[in-house]
């Protein structure tokens, strides 16, 4: 799967225009992709919906190689800016989740995209005493934390 995900990355840079490099790794449950690129931007795009449509077109590319064969799920980030968004949302997620144990009140969060979403939740998984669910359809969908109420007797 490595090296389908190199060949169609290799590809679409190529269509692109872009100079770079970048690195491929299969693990257990994903394949990570790391791009190097002296323009950055032009592959993150606003709030990385560049970024996030460039995974989507390689998930449902390799998807379609892998045929029958089971295609494990890719990630992509460029220039550590997925890393860093990640690290700055599970920051964030905790703080949130504190305010809404000491408020005693549900918070509800700005809609935000699934990986977005996926991280937060995460976070708040591994946070005792709250609990998060996403609510809301298509681009309206966001997340609401809250007091968990299954552990009180």
């Amino acid at each position: 799967m490595e090296e389908k995900v190199s060949e169609l990355l290799e590809n679409i840079l190529g269509l692109l225009g872009m100079e770079g490099s970048f690195e491929v790794e299969e693990k257990d449950d994903a394949v990570f992709v790391a791009i190097d690129t002296e323009e950055p931007g032009k592959l993150i795009g606003k709030n990385g919906e560049t970024l996030a449509a460039l995974q989507l077109i390689m998930n449902m590319a390799i998807s379609r190689q892998m045929g029958d064969q089971e295609s494990k799920r890719v990630v992509v980030d460029v220039s550590d800016w997925r890393r860093s968004k990640e690290e700055d949302l599970a920051h964030k997620a905790r703080g949130w989740a504190e305010e809404v144990l000491s408020s005693k009140e549900e918070m509800e969060l700005l809609p935000m995209p699934a990986w977005q979403r996926r991280i937060v939740h995460m976070t708040i998984e591994q946070t005792p005493g709250v609990v998060s669910e996403s609510v809301g359809e298509g681009l309206d969908r966001h997340l609401v934390i809250k007091i968990d109420e299954s552990n009180k007797a």
